[in-house]
Formats: structure tokens, C-alpha cells, sequence
């Protein structure tokens, strides 16, 4: 279990089901096998979008990312796993990312960095937000 999973298990006790594309969001960040936050940014980064992905984590203006970018960035094949687990279309999970993704890159990076000492209240705080 991760952490972000950890956090979504605090504040639900069951997890995220409410909104499994938060959830879908939550094991990108999340996971360590892939270099969890960090390691999203430098995958956007390795597809020509790394100017798009550090301007979520810096403490400027967020740049918006097409559904295109998105699906570029993460790839056909994740996108299609994010699709299955959300019960969604393709279509939709890179339209409603290409939202989510940047916010909330942007809510766990306040200080314009990667920082997984913090990462743990930050997204308990996060979460609370989005389901208010």
C-alpha cells in the first residue's frame, strides 16, 4: 500500500471508491516503483512536456495541459488502465486529468518541490478539499 493510498484509507477507511479516478490519480503519485511524484514529472518531462510538469510543481503559474499532452505524457496504455479502473472512457479520464493532474501536482508541491517528508499531510489536507 502506498501513501497516498494510506492517506485516501485515513480519511475513508475503505479508500477512494467514491471517485476511482482520484484514486487512479492517487497510484501515479503514489507509486514507487515508478519514482512516485518525482517520477511523474521526469516522465512528462522525458516526452518533450517537462516545461508543463515543473510549472505544476513551481510555486508560479500552473500551465495547462491538453487532453492530448496528457494522454502523450502518460501514454496510450496507462491511460487505458486509468480508463478501466475509473470505469470511464479514455476520452474522459484525459479531459478530466488533464484538470485534476496539474492541481494536484500543485497542492502537494506549495513550496516548489518534491518533498516526500510532507507529502503525507499535504494530501490528507488535499483530499479533505476535494470532498468537501
Amino acid at each position: 500500500m502506498g501513501i497516498l493510498d494510506s492517506i485516501a484509507g485515513q480519511l475513508f477507511n475503505k479508500g477512494t471508491a467514491q471517485n476511482p479516478l482520484l484514486d487512479a490519480v492517487m497510484g501515479l503519485i503514489g507509486n514507487q516503483q515508478t519514482g512516485g511524484l518525482a517520477g511523474l514529472v521526469q516522465q512528462f518531462a522525458g516526452k518533450g512536456l517537462g516545461d508543463i510538469a515543473n510549472s505544476w510543481v513551481s510555486t508560479g503559474a500552473n500551465l495547462p495541459i491538453t487532453p492530448e499532452q496528457l494522454k502523450q505524457g502518460l501514454g496510450s496504455q496507462n491511460i487505458g488502465k486509468i480508463a478501466a479502473q475509473a470505469g470511464i472512457s479514455p476520452e474522459a479520464v484525459t479531459s478530466q486529468l488533464s484538470t485534476l493532474l496539474p492541481n494536484i501536482v500543485d497542492k502537494l508541491t506549495p513550496n516548489g518541490q518534491i518533498s516526500q517528508e510532507d507529502i503525507a499531510s499535504k494530501g490528507i489536507d488535499l483530499l479533505k478539499g476535494l470532498f468537501k
